[in-house]
Formats: C-alpha cells, sequence, structure tokens
C-alpha cells in the first residue's frame, strides 16, 4: 500500500449515511455547455436540493484548471483548449472516456474535501477490481494509477461545500491527444486506458459498475432521470 493508500484508508472506511441522488446520463456532449450548466446548478442550489449525478462523454477538448500553466499545452492542433474554473492543471477528454460529475452538498454528507477525493479515487480503484486490475494512488499527484500509468484523473471545485467538475476515467479512448500535452501538469507521464489494461472497452460495461462503487462510497441511492438537466444557457 502506497502513502496515499495508506492517508486514504481510515477516511473511506466510514460511509456517509445514506441519501437520494437523481442519476443523468447526458450521453455525448460538448464540454462547455455541461460545464456552465453545473455552475448554475451549483449557484442555484440551496440546503433543501437533491444531490444530482451526471455522467457524459465529451466531446474532444483539452481544459486546463484555474492554476493551469498554458505551457503544458504542447501541441493542441485541431483540438480546442479551455480554460475553467476546477483545480488541477491540463486534461484531455474525449470519446471512449466517462466523466462524472457528482454535484454532491458535501456538508450535508458530512464528507471533507480530502475525504471527498479519498472515495472518489476508491471508487474508482474498485470498479478496476472487477476486472483484476490491480490500481492506486499516488502521493502528491490526485487520480488512480496502474503500474506508473495514469487511467483516471480528478479535477473538482467545492464552492459553498457543494461539488461539481469530478472524474475523468479511460475505458476505451485514442490516447494520442495525451501525447499533446503534459497530462496533470507532468512531464512524460504515462496514461494508459481500461481497455489496454485488459479490461472492457465500451463505456456501457463500465458505467453501472463505476455507478454502484461511486454510490457505495457516498451512501448515495440513485434515481436514474428519464430525462437531461437543463443544458441551455
Amino acid at each position: 500500500m502506497s502513502a496515499a493508500d495508506a492517508a486514504c484508508a481510515t477516511a473511506v472506511a466510514r460511509p456517509p449515511a445514506s441519501q437520494p441522488a437523481r442519476l443523468f446520463d447526458l450521453g455525448r456532449q460538448a464540454y462547455e455547455p455541461v460545464w456552465r450548466a453545473m455552475q448554475r446548478f451549483t449557484d442555484a442550489r440551496d440546503e433543501d436540493t437533491v444531490d444530482e449525478l451526471w455522467l457524459v462523454e465529451h466531446e474532444p477538448v483539452f481544459t486546463l484548471g484555474q492554476a493551469g500553466k498554458p505551457e503544458h499545452v504542447l501541441a493542441p492542433g485541431d483540438i480546442p483548449v479551455l480554460h475553467v474554473d476546477r483545480g488541477g492543471q491540463v486534461t484531455y477528454h474525449g470519446p471512449g472516456q466517462i466523466v462524472l460529475y457528482p454535484l454532491l452538498d458535501l456538508r450535508r454528507l458530512k464528507v471533507g474535501v480530502r475525504d471527498y477525493v479519498c472515495r472518489i479515487e476508491q471508487a474508482i480503484i474498485d470498479t478496476l477490481d472487477e476486472w483484476n486490475i490491480g490500481a492506486g494512488r499516488r502521493e502528491g499527484a490526485p487520480g488512480v494509477y496502474v503500474g506508473g500509468a495514469k487511467v483516471a484523473a480528478l479535477g473538482i471545485r467545492v464552492r459553498r461545500g457543494c461539488s461539481f467538475h469530478g472524474l475523468a476515467f479511460n475505458v476505451g479512448m485514442d490516447l494520442e491527444p495525451f501525447h499533446r500535452i503534459n497530462p496533470c501538469g507532468y512531464q512524460g507521464l504515462q496514461v494508459t486506458s481500461v481497455r489496454d489494461l485488459g479490461g472492457p472497452s465500451g463505456l456501457e460495461a463500465v458505467k453501472p459498475v463505476l455507478l454502484e462503487q461511486v454510490a457505495r462510497q457516498f451512501g448515495l441511492v440513485l434515481q436514474p432521470q428519464a430525462g437531461l438537466p437543463d443544458l441551455s444557457a
């Protein structure tokens, strides 16, 4: 067990109380409308607002976090670059990657920010275990790694005790765009995917496992929704 895994062991051993959460699967969407909708949802919510989880597969885009350094974007080519309001440096989103945005009231769940990160990482680690893929954390570099290669990135924001942004989990995607950046600000960081690690390549095989593990980590009772959240500006 790494030092980072050991530091999270206590946090993930205490499940929060059960809370409902609406689940939306947005399908494939451009990044910016979903980002703006997350902001609006978070700004408008109050202590009675039901939590939501948004699943999405984004069109190709590079995103730079609040403190992101443009020099980590080496050669974006035809892929747009957006400067956004999450933590972290630069990452890539594209087809074949599961992006999950947990829009949670952390105060109501009684989960601190560090524990929140630990629980998200643990949900991904436990998801990979479904296919006997051994994964773990890396000290000082949030995310989930297999053999030194990053398979999932985290970029979060907490406003008034409520989380938005979230995780990006490489399932069966073209990894070439990661060569156009220093992933998460680390030159030469290797990136991998579930498919390349011997797991499934389809998002539909991985989504229910990931959702089950996220729900378990946060004590959520998921309520699948038939429609979509309002993505209009």
